[in-house]
């Protein structure tokens, strides 16, 4: 095929405003110079250094050795749906219909659905910024105009009732949500969530899609605060949820969502339509993973809370770094304006390019990133410690951009 018949091959227009996550690139890179020989200390993706639980790696091997090898319900096997449902009355004391829960494969599948269902020309989406890079994204594929909610350090990086809601106008139709939130790990009070809440009875037609993927990583005697927890918004709430985080099965591609029965039907459509069904033996180790001992759980968090103080004491004493306490997730959110470096994306390159540490720039993240970047505190303590004196020394040698 010559140059010029190719150069009429190109997709709709959507695609030329799509967005991606940096944090992929940024790991590319990372194994491209470790497989030059380079000795790369990696604090960019967000991924727990953990092996999926034993007990949860057997169940899907013995899902396959019991010849769980066809097609499953779109919506995934009912037996995984009752669970989930189990679960979140278990955790958070909420009761959920598991005929609206739909089983997905990644808690980016839910994002992508619901920003796709709501977003069109004309239509304003809210979303947190900086937050997880896939939300802008998306909406301006749809054609709609993303609308940032600023999330500031001054506010322990919890979004503001009052600020979100006067963003909303005549042509909001969707707000998303996230805490504990990626990246800066702020966990919104309850008391925020109940003013929102309170305040978007004003405007019945918004719809809210609630990322809590972290729901269960939370730190100094913060609780989860979930949007389940509001009867008043049921009707018109989608939470994002699954098992990439918690149980450390981010490669089994899983997560879950429920959906509100308005648009129920429309997430099973188009999950037929886009992706059949999910991974069948993945969905029986995911249901051990809920069904199965939680203990597996409560050592992960509690080894990234160790790990957390470390990062936190440690880029404190950073020459031109301060670092707000992280209350959620497992990521640290660090304002590097004292460096002297005025791009928080070029610094987040030198350190990778020149020291060795791969971070993510805060302007991956939004506008409201500049200044900052991300560190992951989902890597061991030997190698956070080894990280941190690295960009110690880089920053004490190396002038600024």
């Amino acid at each position: 095929m010559s140059a010029a018949t190719y150069s009429l091959i190109r997709p709709v227009a959507g695609f030329e405003r799509m967005g991606e996550e940096n944090a992929f690139a940024v790991l590319a890179r990372a194994h491209a110079l470790a497989a030059e020989g380079r000795d790369i200390v990696n604090l960019g993706i967000g991924q727990p250094d953990f092996s999926t639980p034993a007990h949860i790696v057997e169940a899907a091997i013995k899902a396959l050795r019991d010849g769980q090898h066809g097609y499953t319900p779109s919506t995934g096997i009912e037996p995984l749906r009752l669970a989930v449902a189990a679960d979140v009355h278990r955790r958070l004391g909420a009761e959920i219909d598991p005929g609206r829960v739909a089983i997905v494969p990644g808690g980016k599948v839910t994002m992508f659905s619901a920003i796709l269902m709501m977003g069109e020309p004309g239509v304003e989406i809210l979303y947190p910024d900086p937050g997880f890079p896939i939300y802008r994204s998306m909406i301006e594929f749809t054609g709609a105009r993303p609308v940032p909610v600023p999330i500031r350090e001054e506010n322990g990086f919890a979004f503001s009732a009052e600020e979100t809601l006067d963003l909303i106008t005549q042509n909001t139709r969707l707000l998303i949500l996230n805490s504990p939130a990626n990246p800066t790990g702020g966990v919104t009070p309850k008391a925020e969530i109940d003013k929102l809440v309170a305040g978007l009875a004003e405007h019945p037609r918004v719809a809210i899609l609630s990322d809590e993927i972290y729901d269960q990583f939370l730190f100094d005697g913060e609780e989860h605060t979930t949007l389940l927890s509001y009867p008043d918004i049921r009707d018109r709430l989608i939470l994002l949820n699954g098992w990439s985080k918690t149980y450390a099965m981010t490669g089994w591609r899983l997560g879950w969502a429920l959906w509100p029965e308005a648009l129920f039907e429309s997430a099973r459509k188009l999950a037929v339509n886009a992706w059949s069904c999910v991974n069948a033996p993945a969905q029986f180790g995911a249901l051990a993973a809920l069904t199965g001992p939680q203990d597996c759980v409560a050592q992960m968090v509690a080894e990234f809370d160790r790990r957390r103080h470390l990062v936190v004491e440690g880029l404190n004493a950073l020459p031109g770094v301060s670092c707000a306490t992280p209350k959620g997730a497992f990521y640290a959110f660090p304002n590097v304006t004292g460096t002297g470096w005025t791009s928080a994306k070029k610094l987040a390159s030198a350190l990778l390019e020149q020291a060795g540490v791969a971070t993510i720039g805060g302007p991956d993240f939004g506008v409201n990133g500049e200044g900052y970047i991300r560190l992951s505190y989902a890597n061991s303590a030997e190698n956070i410690t080894r990280a941190l004196e690295r960009m110690r020394q880089f920053l004490v040698d190396v002038r600024p951009d």
